[in-house]
């Protein structure tokens, strides 16, 4: 778990980190370095490009798939394994060296699903398993196909996703509950955290849409700071973090600077140092500009 002698973020001025004490810049992908056009735009590009030029070392820390996150790692030229899942998989693309694989527990994957497919809600979520970085769905829902579309990953149908959880089979990485409507998700939040202990699974929310459970282990905050020390040998004080949504807050906490966009909700602004502008107006390349040149 994220060390709790780490002092929050939120309680530290960035000022008070040094610009050349920066080794390590973490980026969220949706929503922090990839907007609308699903692409890095070229004034981001060319900014973390100027804070390599620094030394300063780039890793991606997203929800996305492994597969799908490849290519970004590719266009920013990071030379870091790269954090998917939400840390539950920590691997290079270049090497295909896994440090660390966290996988939801067999029963406890049976559970969500049990409860996913509670007669008032199974019509209403699309649920998706990611086992060894594929995704399987019981039914291509319109959800699941605009996701497949945005993540470049195609989703198979199985019927029963039962049948994924075999005593023989992979663990999940990951499951994932997709609905149209944010306030059913926030109710699975709710209601969930209510019925396991945070030391049975970690639940979060990518986007507004997304309802995530992963290993009790996982998040970007424990994963960031397993790549700055253990990796590394850097300290929070050498590592700015930046993304957009709950599933961000651990690492913007942990990170010496940690820095919202100016599109995330207000509770995970409240615990930035410095907030970015929205990321269709290239907010990461500003957030360098600040305090990385």
């Amino acid at each position: 778990m994220l060390d709790s002698s780490v002092q929050p973020a939120a309680t530290r001025s960035p000022s008070s980190v040094a610009t050349g004490q920066i080794r390590l810049l973490v980026l969220d992908l949706d929503g922090t370095t990839v907007g609308l056009s699903n692409q890095i735009q070229p004034p981001v590009k060319q900014a973390i490009a100027a804070a390599q030029a620094r030394g300063v070392q780039v890793a991606i820390a997203t929800g996305r798939m492994f597969q799908s996150a490849v290519r970004f790692h590719r266009d920013m030229n990071s030379t870091l394994p790269l954090l998917a899942y939400q840390g539950g998989l920590i691997k290079h693309p270049t090497t295909e060296q896994i440090y660390r694989h966290l996988t939801v527990p067999r029963s406890l994957a049976l559970r969500l699903l049990d409860y996913f497919e509670q007669p008032n809600l199974r019509d209403q979520l699309s649920v998706h398993f990611y086992v060894n970085d594929q995704l399987y769905v019981r039914q291509l829902t319109p959800e699941s196909v605009a996701y497949g579309e945005r993540t470049g990953v195609k989703p198979i149908p199985v019927g029963d996703l039962r049948q994924m959880l075999t005593p023989d089979a992979t663990e999940p990485t990951k499951v994932l509950a997709l609905s149209d409507e944010p306030q059913m998700i926030d109710t699975l939040l709710t209601n969930l955290r209510q019925e396991y202990t945070p030391a049975e699974l970690y639940f979060t929310k990518s986007v507004a849409t997304f309802f995530e459970a992963t290993h009790p282990q996982v998040n970007k905050g424990t994963a960031v700071q397993y790549l700055a020390e253990e990796l590394l040998q850097l300290q929070p004080e050498n590592v700015m973090a930046i993304g957009d949504n709950f599933n961000d807050l651990e690492m913007i906490q942990y990170a010496g600077v940690g820095v919202a966009m100016a599109n995330a909700p207000e509770a995970v602004k409240a615990c930035a140092n410095w907030t970015a502008p929205d990321v269709e107006v290239h907010g990461v390349a500003a957030a360098i500009e600040q305090f990385i040149l």
